[in-house]
């Protein structure tokens, strides 16, 4: 993996992957030229590209004709997302705000083809530190912060239970940190091998337990080893996480060089122009996320470098794109699936 990233491709696929029709509720594909199904299969059948959820009313045109409200397409979206040709996979972020049950899970899955998988976020109950109020604001310490039998009852359970074999990538986001937390980390770092190890076996092909954080500190010199032995030990990975808080994309792939080789999870979160607090901004510069606002061209080229390397040597790799990246999420997606295409006809001799 060290220095080419990782190697020689395995071969394209030759035909697009079969779709089921859409449902019939008022929500239809958007009209997806052959030069779409063309570009996946020139993708490594084990890369896995998405967004973050599916109900954004500004990609008509996009993935869907016609207007549609976001609750419909929170409720009816998802099949015709899943027939697109290049999403191969979506992040449910709404687990992070309360768990969800096997039967939610259960759910989704059945509106997904063969072959498709999700990334989960776990539930802030046992990701963050804090005890926040409705405004988001930290009121006091959270007991549950990393616990391991909370982590399994309300999420790694119920997801590999409803999920079965869509299963992808299982995120424990660790939200930022306090300071006096932060001060030690070490004993964090103990806690999390703690949690990752009581996790039941995934069983499943392609599912995997992912860590993402969102303080640099737990990739500074002095503990980027220790973490990486508590990821390898415990058979979980980094999720590279893109956003402002982070160091950039090229600092964190050295942690993920301890974990080769093993697959792939990255989150392209938010554009660094808007700083560590600036999902707000994004937000409101971005809507309705119809179009590209700030390319970020150097992270396209990088990313599918990375990705065309990993996914070369037959490991699996998710990506899921939010439209704060640069203000369309499938727009961007479509980039950096022709650029990884690029890379590994590059790689072909």
């Amino acid at each position: 993996m060290q220095d080419e990233l990782f190697g020689e491709p395995p071969p394209a696929r030759d035909d697009a992957p079969e779709q089921p029709a859409a449902r019939r509720g008022g929500i239809h594909p958007a009209a997806w030229g052959e030069d779409l199904h063309a570009l996946a299969a020139r993708l490594p059948p084990t890369l896995r590209l998405g967004t973050s959820s599916w109900s954004y009313p500004g990609w008509q045109g996009l993935l869907w004709e016609g207007a549609h409200s976001e609750q419909l397409l929170a409720k009816k979206g998802l099949p015709v997302y899943a027939s697109h040709p290049l999403l191969r996979t979506v992040s449910i972020d709404r687990s992070f705000y309360r768990p969800l049950s096997a039967s939610d899970y259960a759910r989704y899955a059945a509106q997904v083809p063969e072959g498709f998988r999700f990334v989960v976020k776990a539930p802030s109950l046992v990701t963050d530190a804090l005890v926040r109020g409705d405004d988001g604001r930290a009121r006091e310490p959270n007991p549950a912060f990393l616990d391991p039998r909370l982590a399994t009852q309300e999420f790694v359970a119920p997801a590999l239970e409803g999920l079965g074999a869509a299963t992808g990538a299982l995120i424990f986001q660790l939200s930022p940190l306090p300071w006096r937390l932060i001060d030690r980390l070490p004993e964090l770092l103990e806690r999390l091998r703690a949690l990752l190890r009581a996790q039941p076996p995934l069983g499943q092909r392609d599912a995997v337990l992912a860590v993402e954080v969102r303080d640099g500190a737990w990739l500074a010199p002095e503990h980027v080893a220790h973490f990486a032995d508590v990821l390898g030990s415990t058979g979980a990975t980094y999720c590279l996480g893109l956003h402002p808080r982070l160091p950039p994309l090229l600092d964190q792939l050295p942690l993920l060089r301890r974990l080769w080789p093993g697959p792939l999870v990255c989150r392209w979160n938010l554009h660094a122009v808007h700083g560590p607090q600036g999902y707000a901004d994004a937000q409101r510069l971005y809507a309705p996320f119809d179009r590209i606002h700030d390319p970020a061209p150097e992270t396209h080229a990088l990313l599918a470098r990375t990705l065309a390397g990993v996914c070369s040597r037959g490991q699996n790799a998710y990506v899921t794109i939010s439209n704060h990246a640069e203000g369309c999420a499938p727009l961007t997606l479509r980039t950096l699936a022709q650029k990884v295409a690029e890379k590994v006809a590059d790689l072909v001799p």
